[in-house]
């Protein structure tokens, strides 16, 4: 995967989150954001990667996420992989 499907991928992520109340409100918590600062980093790789990790975290999310999107579930962690922050693999 490359950074630019990388980051469609956590574009779509953000968007559901942001979508399901529970979830957008664990994550303002847990990252100490808030919905105007959502919108301001929606462009940040950064960002978009913390994203992920949160999404990544939760796996009823993960799937739930995957099954919206209509992506293979494991195409969270190649995009994570390709964003600033992921951990080399072996």
């Amino acid at each position: 995967m490359n950074p630019e499907a990388a980051e469609t991928v956590a574009l779509q992520a953000l968007a559901y989150v942001v979508g399901d109340a529970a979830a957008r409100e664990r994550f303002l918590a847990l990252s100490g954001t808030d919905p105007a600062h959502l919108r301001t980093q929606a462009g940040n790789a950064a960002f978009l990667a913390g994203v992920l990790d949160f999404v990544l975290a939760d796996e009823a999310l993960l799937v739930a996420f995957c099954a919206a999107a209509e992506i293979a579930p494991d195409a969270p962690q190649h995009a994570r992989a390709c964003l600033p922050g992921a951990i080399p693999a072996d």
